[in-house]
């Protein structure tokens, strides 16, 4: 099994010279879900190499026992440090793609036609994809290839709220809230109540609303690929 993982390569919060990035709690959770699966994965950014980390997400306050055995697993340090560039990887040589979020994924995601297009082949091959709270704006650059209509458009799906957006204080920082741009591209977006996990699935995509939802999105990708694999075994000859 072949997972690919994508996060984001932007490190500047706007102009108010603090750092983002990913949300570690975004890649700690779906890593031992996924390592524990016996999954081979693959770290892809934008840019390549080291992937940059919210140092809020680091701290003391939003620590949990699994993001501080990451802190410590060489074997996850190794990976966050050596991210491959997204023209360096394809849909082909994997089962299925994970995209984390953190706020850094609102400026380098939505108009990335180089993440658009690898998407668009997860996809295109029936292959399940799940995004995490602001990780799931890397779908907005991509476009109904029958209509040319946004992607997203009467698609079941969730992402980071406005309300969370407002509690973090960034409302006016990010370059857009990501629950109005789903909404307006004509998403059927729910959402439940704040920083509580909420998933969604639309066919084979699996969208979560914030980073706890990671936890509920990689477990729900593992099974549905589980029965797939089985689905697909049933009707061969």
């Amino acid at each position: 099994m072949n997972i690919l993982i994508v996060a984001t390569s932007h490190t500047q919060l706007g102009n108010t010279g603090r750092k983002t990035g990913l949300w570690l709690e975004e890649l700690a959770f779906p890593y031992y879900i996924f390592k524990d699966a016996g999954a081979v994965m693959v770290l892809a950014s934008p840019k390549g190499g080291d992937v940059p980390l919210d140092p809020k997400s680091e701290s003391i306050l939003a620590s949990t026992p699994t993001i501080r055995k990451f802190q410590k697993d060489p074997d996850g340090i190794s990976l966050l440090a050596h991210s491959l560039s997204l023209d360096d990887v394809k849909a082909d040589n994997y089962d299925m793609v994970y995209v984390g979020g953190g706020h850094g994924a609102l400026w380098d995601f939505p108009d990335n036609k180089v993440l658009a297009t690898l998407l668009d082949d997860f996809i295109g091959q029936q292959k399940i994809v799940g995004l995490v709270s602001h990780g799931v704006a890397a779908l907005l650059a991509l476009q109904n290839n029958s209509t040319g209509e946004p992607f997203v458009k009467g698609r079941h799906l969730t992402g980071f709220s406005n309300s969370e957006q407002k509690v973090v204080g960034l409302t006016d920082v990010v370059p857009f809230s990501l629950e109005s741009r789903l909404v307006a591209d004509g998403a059927l977006y729910t959402k439940g109540d704040d920083f509580r996990t909420h998933t969604v699935m639309d066919g084979k995509i699996i969208s979560g609303q914030n980073p706890i939802s990671s936890l509920d999105v990689s477990r729900k990708m593992l099974a549905l690929l589980k029965e797939s694999t089985k689905t697909v075994a049933a009707v061969r000859p």
